[in-house]
């Protein structure tokens, strides 16, 4: 009998997320390599084609055409896949020999010959490591291991190891790691070097958005010191509010333009960064006498680039909220004049409608007058007529006692005429 209610559609899946891209153990004497490439959506496929060919070259089940990581044996050797968000990285594990020569044939040189020359994307990444079960002398470490450059290093997991590394790129085009066993277990060696890997791998994709911010660095400028100006001519109000609202639009159209063409790189910058100093957290150094550790060699390298970017997207934002308040005053000042211009234009109505009424009034008092006129005439007309039939009238008293009522006629009709006008105004 089933004692849990229906399983969440993820739960299985939620559950082994903890459990995924587990770290390849790895014994002293040892060597890795690392890849990180950055793949375009449209070479994912391609990507898991390549890696497919490998695996049936040796006899390896190839990946799920849904998978995200994958580890397996090719040639002797381990090789781990994982795609993360932007890129995706190989590890290759193999055993080396006590003597053999430092870096002389990393795990990656073991490969088929030319297979990782072909990887699908653009290299982020790449480094060799070497796991020794002995701790070189400094000379040597620095000479044979990292060709006379300047080392970093320190002690790691409370003092079960030592890494080492200069941070640069060598000639073959891969950077150098140095992991001494002095208590690692197989697993706990793989785990470090997965880290040191990774510290190196996010931080190149955390720096992709350097070159971002100093080309936006210039162009911010420009944008401020053209804001500056024309702030300055709106508090001067020269009259020129239409002109300046158009340029205030134009600047806010490049801001926001700058904006969703680099917030993606930066809000990717502050990601990996973070990513970045989890892995050194998870090193726990402890210093080894005249050397930096990573956490310093990170402070005072990668840190101010990271803060650079965050820098400039802050100012980006800043810039957008500068230019959006300029425009809304200067929108708010141009609605305030142009109520104002309708006010006038309303009173101006105004008095044009009061002239109107005037002149309507003034035509309707003559229109009355020349009514009067023209019935009087009509009056005479008839009276005259009268008297030739023999009625006793006098012409001109019988017009003039006409006049007032032909007058009261005239000016009730036109009052009827105007009070039928508004009413149909009215419906």
């Amino acid at each position: 009998m089933r004692l849990l209610p229906p399983d969440l559609p993820e739960r299985a899946a939620l559950s082994l997320e903890v459990h995924a891209r587990p770290s390849e153990p790895l014994a002293a004497p040892g060597r890795a390599s690392y890849l990180a490439v950055l793949v375009d959506a449209d070479e994912r496929e391609r990507e898991l084609a390549h890696l497919a060919r490998l695996c049936r070259s040796h006899g390896q089940p190839a990946p799920a055409a849904d998978a995200v990581h994958w580890s397996g044996t090719v040639g002797g050797l381990r090789l781990k896949w994982e795609r993360h968000g932007e890129f995706s990285s190989y590890t290759v594990l193999a055993a080396a020999a006590a003597a053999a020569p430092p870096f002389g044939e990393p795990a990656a040189a073991q490969l088929l010959p030319g297979w990782l020359a072909g990887v699908p994307g653009l290299t982020v990444y790449a480094g060799h490591a070497e796991l020794l079960n002995a701790v070189p002398t400094p000379a040597a470490l620095q000479q044979d291991f990292f060709a006379g450059h300047a080392v970093v290093g320190s002690e790691v997991g409370d003092g079960a190891g030592l890494a080492y590394s200069d941070f640069l790129i060598h000639a073959d085009g891969f950077g150098r790691l140095v992991l001494v066993d002095q208590g690692f277990t197989p697993l706990m060696a793989g785990r470090m070097l997965q880290r040191l890997f990774e510290i190196e791998a996010y931080r190149m994709m955390a720096l992709l958005a350097f070159p971002v911010a100093r080309r936006l660095a210039p162009r911010i400028l420009a944008i401020e010191r053209a804001l500056a100006g024309l702030t300055d001519d709106i508090a001067s109000d020269g009259g020129r509010d239409e002109t300046l609202l158009q340029e205030l639009t134009r600047l806010a159209a490049e801001v926001e333009s700058g904006l969703s063409a680099s917030q993606f790189r930066f809000g990717a910058c502050r990601a990996y960064a973070e990513l970045v100093r989890t892995r050194i957290a998870e090193l726990r150094e402890r210093r080894l006498s005249g050397l930096q550790t990573i956490d310093e060699f990170m402070s005072r390298r990668f840190t101010p680039a990271v803060a650079t970017c965050a820098t400039v997207s802050q100012r980006m934002h800043d810039l957008s909220e500068r230019v959006a308040q300029a425009s809304h005053l200067l929108s708010t000042r141009v609605d305030i004049a142009r109520e104002h211009q309708n006010h006038a234009l309303l009173a101006s109505m105004d008095r044009r409608a009061k002239l109107q009424l005037r002149l309507q009034q003034t035509v309707e008092g003559l229109s009355i007058a020349a009514i009067v006129y023209y019935m009087a005439g009509v009056a005479g007309y008839l009276a005259k007529g009268g008297r030739s039939l023999g009625a006793p009238l006098d012409v001109d008293l019988f017009v003039g006692l006409s006049v007032p009522l032909l007058a009261l006629l005239a000016y009730g009709a036109v009052r009827r005429a105007r009070r039928r006008a508004r009413d149909n105004e009215a419906i």
